[in-house]
């Protein structure tokens, strides 16, 4: 499928507004948790392949770091979502003013080859957090753990929500040239 149709599919599930409530934001992180913890032992083996990385290593500086994160996000989604009160103008009384968060829509992550799966999936938490639909775009100089991201991302999300794009230079120049 071409970029563009992926990000038309992408804006179009976006515009539906399933990505705006804490339940989806909720299930969808445990749902990436689920697939890291699967795809566990093909992380280790793509990372020793391509970094050279034990499994020590690759849990301490990679996977372990994701999943924290992951808690994390999960534990203070719920008050980061709440409107944010602040002063109102003296021009606008008797009004209240607060600050409500809101996602872009559509994210595109681009990650570099030293720390593939940590770089990829940790602003993919952030997006996922935020209610964005997300292109991750990893680093092909990092092709094995690229390759089970890949897989893992197919796995667990339909790729109106979550996709990933593979290759080098030209994909890359493609999906900076969109809006």
């Amino acid at each position: 499928m071409s970029i563009k149709n992926i990000i038309n599919k992408q804006r179009q599930f976006y515009n539906k507004g399933k990505t705006n409530s804490y339940e989806f934001r909720i299930r969808a992180l445990n749902r990436l948790e689920y697939g890291i913890h699967k795809y566990e032992k093909q992380f280790y083996k793509a990372l020793r392949q391509d970094l050279n990385k034990s499994p020590y290593e690759s849990y301490m500086t990679e996977i372990a770091m994701v999943l924290n994160e992951i808690r994390y996000v999960k534990k203070h989604l719920k008050s980061w979502m709440k409107p944010k009160s602040v002063k109102t103008p003296l021009a606008q009384f008797p009004a209240k003013s607060f600050i409500i968060s809101e996602p872009y829509g559509v994210v595109l992550i681009m990650s570099p080859w030293n720390y593939p799966l940590l770089l990829t999936l940790e602003p993919l938490i952030g997006a996922i957090g935020a209610g964005n639909c997300c292109i991750l775009k990893p680093s092909e100089y990092s092709q094995n753990t690229s390759k089970v991201i890949e897989n893992m991302i197919e796995d667990i999300f339909p790729e109106s929500f979550v996709t990933v794009v593979t290759g080098g230079q030209k994909e890359s120049q493609e999906l900076l040239n969109q809006k």
